[in-house]
């Protein structure tokens, strides 16, 4: 704002008369008399009371706002006493300011402000002092320049010899005025000063001013010795580094010294714990005492940079905006309302539970290309925390997990510890990818070295075996992918917080599809979105007839099929200096041409009454599918053939089936059916595949009850559900994947379970939208369900027509 650059002589003793001048407002600083100050003037009510002032006497009053904040102050904004000043320069700035050179005069107060043409003036009456007897006053005098003198001291703003001039004034109103505008008080204060007119009372607010500062600044100059004594030892121990680095080099030993010493310097710097700053100071003393060719000196080195490169106390800072973390989650996933809920529900838990809220783990189970992987990265974004992605497929040693020892060869922390290093970061995402794949062999079990990290009570001292000393995992944020729980130990399991994620349907698949899938295909494949055209009905196509699966995997591999094509095309036609008509139309006739035929077929799930054909539901790893059962009788012995690749407990299932309908087979009208003489023959198509689970027991029990009594399956149904001997319907899982399936291939009535009703009701509408259920509790109801009622009796047949029947033949 304003530098003192001179100290005059106090002219309170011919004090002005009464009269009005321009008022010039100042922000943040109070002019004394007898004071020499240069103003800097650019408000444009400023500068026309600066041209009023050298037109008429060259006398202006300078007065401080109340607020500094006060752009353009009114009459309301300034005080009521300030300085009157003669103008004794003024220069135009270049940047189109005024600098404006006034020296105090004398204090006034004003009794009226007047805005006369837009130009601020008052009217000003003087100030005189009250001075009371020199005797009373020559204490407070002496101790105001001892005061100050200390005060100049810490703070020097004034040379010696003018300190000297100032101890020789007897004036005491001009000894106020000069130390009161060298003293860094508030503006507060030193306008009250300025207002004082009794000696006494001005010289004991001074004194207490300039003993207040000087408070503050011994105890900064406290701080700043206290600082300098830090630095003193740093710089100490820097410079006896250095003398140690020179005699090393005279020894021959450079490159060793300047390594420990750069490893120090590190473990000095880090924010390590005490207890691996311990280790880390140990480490480096055996260095020390080790040849630098060393195997052992290898060793210790590498342990040291793992150690260092550990994110000791380095944490990014995290989101706690719900609405930008939902906007993330929106903008790189489709639908997933419940995840995306159960996220957000995090930060929310996060957000007013702070430091006391233990690190969550996340489960995503799901079929292959539902988005599991790529929703922890979407997660890791809405955070604002840095990811890393270990994959544990296939994963069987437990050192994997917990790191090796370092008396082995080669070794080296645990993937956990690996990813936090490059994380650089305590609090990531980690994304443990595939969980449900880890094996265990005479090495360990890696899953159950994964208690520890995944287990809130005891991951804030984790140990891995290498660095050998406890690291905090607490607020790390954990998220695991599976295909299947069944495989996920049940310790294991019972530590994470199972999402599902089902499978898409075709409306989601479309969305998905057009909104992620072909903008980065074409962008992968070197293709503008002006250059290709790709419409829905032929997304639609390609969903309908060359992709049947619960992702979008199989969907993206389809038309990145489609984009190699284009992009072959219009290079050979760029080559052949022939380019094509933009953009390039897909038409769904196209489709043969760019990816052949249709290879999958509907023709398998029956759409007219079969005999003996039932369509069941089956739920696979990679989501739900649809199983035709077929069941012909033949002349025989009485026995049960089973074929398609079976597994145990689905042969178990089928002769349950045979030994209940024989059970009951006056109930069911078969009563006169003899079963020593028939064999009966079930068949599940797809044979390569290995199939398996108790599921299919009410399926094969309709299709071999339509065999043997004649009676057609309705076509468009659907079941699924175990049976027992004695005839009851028990749950099974995998409802949520199993109705998708059947909604995918046309089927839109569905038998199930009575036990398996809450699993629908769990099921969102647009999911089940259209579809028809029904639940049974005995295997009576899901036959009346599936069979068309039994036709009247016919009159009897010859013995070639009988044993036409038993063969099956139709």
């Amino acid at each position: 704002m304003a530098t003192r650059i001179a100290v005059v002589a106090s002219q309170d003793s011919d004090t002005p008369e009464e009269g009005t001048c321009p008022v010039l407002p100042v922000r943040d600083m109070v002019l004394f008399p007898g004071i020499i100050m240069p103003l800097f003037v650019g408000r444009p009510r400023s500068i026309r009371a600066m041209e009023s002032a050298l037109l008429q006497d060259k006398k202006v009053f300078v007065a401080a706002q109340t607020d500094n904040g006060t752009e353009d102050p009114e009459i309301g904004d300034l005080y009521k006493v300030g300085t009157l000043c003669n103008v004794l320069q003024v220069v135009r700035v270049p940047d189109g300011t005024t600098k404006v050179l006034v020296e105090g005069i004398a204090r006034m107060r004003v009794r009226e402000y007047r805005l006369d043409k837009d130009i601020l003036t008052a009217h000003v009456v003087p100030m005189p002092w009250i001075q009371a007897e020199s005797a009373k006053l020559e204490p407070w005098r002496r101790r105001v320049l001892d005061s100050f003198e200390r005060y100049n001291t810490l703070q020097p703003r004034i040379p010696n010899e003018v300190m000297a001039s100032i101890a020789e004034l007897n004036d005491l109103g001009q000894l106020i005025n000069l130390i009161g505008s060298h003293v860094s008080a508030k503006l507060e204060d030193r306008q009250a000063l300025l207002e004082l007119q009794d000696v006494e009372e001005a010289l004991s607010l001074l004194l207490r001013l300039l003993t207040e500062e000087i408070d503050i600044l011994e105890l900064e100059h406290d701080i700043q010795d206290r600082v300098r004594s830090v630095v003193d030892k740093q710089q100490k121990e820097y410079y006896l580094r250095e003398q140690l680095r020179v005699i090393q080099n005279e020894l021959g030993q450079e490159q060793d010294g300047e390594e420990q010493l750069r490893y120090a310097e590190r473990v000095d710097s880090s924010l390590m714990s005490d207890e691996a700053r311990d280790k880390a100071k140990r480490e480096i003393a055996r260095l020390a005492r080790m040849s630098p060719i060393s195997p052992e000196a290898a060793v210790v080195r590498s342990y040291l940079d793992w150690l260092l490169d550990m994110p000791w106390g380095m944490r990014t800072e995290e989101n706690e905006n719900i609405a930008r973390a939902e906007k993330i989650l929106d903008r790189d996933h489709y639908g997933m309302r419940k995840v995306k809920d159960r996220i957000l529900e995090f930060l929310a838990v996060r957000r007013r539970a702070g430091t006391d809220m233990k690190g969550q783990i996340i489960c995503f189970v799901g079929p292959p290309g539902v988005g599991k992987t790529s929703l922890g990265r979407s997660i890791a974004d809405s955070l604002n925390r840095r990811f890393v992605n270990v994959s544990l497929g296939g994963v069987r040693d437990e050192a994997e997990i917990r790191g090796h020892r370092r008396t082995y060869i080669g070794s080296l922390p645990g993937r956990i510890i690996q990813k936090l290093a490059r994380a650089g970061s305590c609090n990531p995402v980690i994304l443990l990818d595939e969980i449900d794949k880890l094996g265990n062999d005479f090495r360990g079990d890696p899953a159950s070295a994964l208690l520890e990290v995944l287990d809130p009570q005891q991951n804030g001292t984790f140990t891995d075996h290498y660095l050998e000393v406890p690291f905090d995992l607490s607020e790390v944020l954990f998220i695991t992918t599976a295909n299947v729980t069944h495989t996920i130990p049940r310790p294991l399991l019972d530590r994470m917080e199972v999402i599902p994620l089902p499978g898409y349907l075709a409306e989601e698949k479309l969305q998905i599809a057009m909104r992620y899938l072909v903008p980065r295909i074409l962008k992968e494949h070197g293709l503008k979105r002006s250059e290709v055209k790709i419409p829905v009905p032929v997304v639609k196509k390609v969903i309908a007839s060359y992709t049947r699966e619960a992702g979008v995997r199989g969907l993206d591999r389809a038309l990145s099929m489609v984009a190699r094509k284009i992009t072959r095309r219009l290079v050979e036609a760029g080559d052949k200096s022939e380019p094509l008509a933009l953009p390039v139309g897909v038409k769904v006739g196209d489709l043969k041409d760019y990816l052949g035929p249709p290879k999958l077929y509907d023709l398998s799930v029956p759409k007219v009454p079969e005999r003996g054909n039932v369509v069941g539901l089956a739920w696979t790893e990679a989501g739900g599918d649809v199983l035709l059962i077929e069941a012909v009788t033949m002349r025989g012995k009485g026995e049960l053939v089973l074929t398609g690749n079976l597994g145990d407990v689905m042969q178990e299932s089928a002769r349950a089936a045979v030994s209940y309908l024989r059970s009951e087979s006056q109930a069911l009208g078969i009563g006169e059916f003899d079963w020593k003489s028939v064999d009966i023959h079930i068949h599940v198509p797809e044979g390569a595949v290995p199939k398996d689970g108790p599921s299919a027991g009410i399926t094969m029990a309709t299709a071999i009850l339509s065999a043997v009594s004649g009676r057609r399956v309705r076509p468009g149904i659907a079941m699924t559900g175990e049976i027992s001997l004695r005839g009851k319907v028990l749950p099974v899982g995998g409802i949520r994947e199993k109705i998708l399936a059947a909604r995918r291939h046309g089927v839109l009535h569905i038998v199930l379970p009575a036990a398996n009703r809450v699993d629908v009701e769990e099921i969102p509408e647009e999911y089940t939208e259209g579809m028809r259920f029904d639940y049974a509790e005995e295997v009576l109801t899901v036959l009346e369900k599936g069979l068309e009622r039994p036709e009247r009796a016919e009159p009897e047949k010859n013995e070639t027509e009988k044993t036409d029947a038993l063969e099956g033949v139709s």
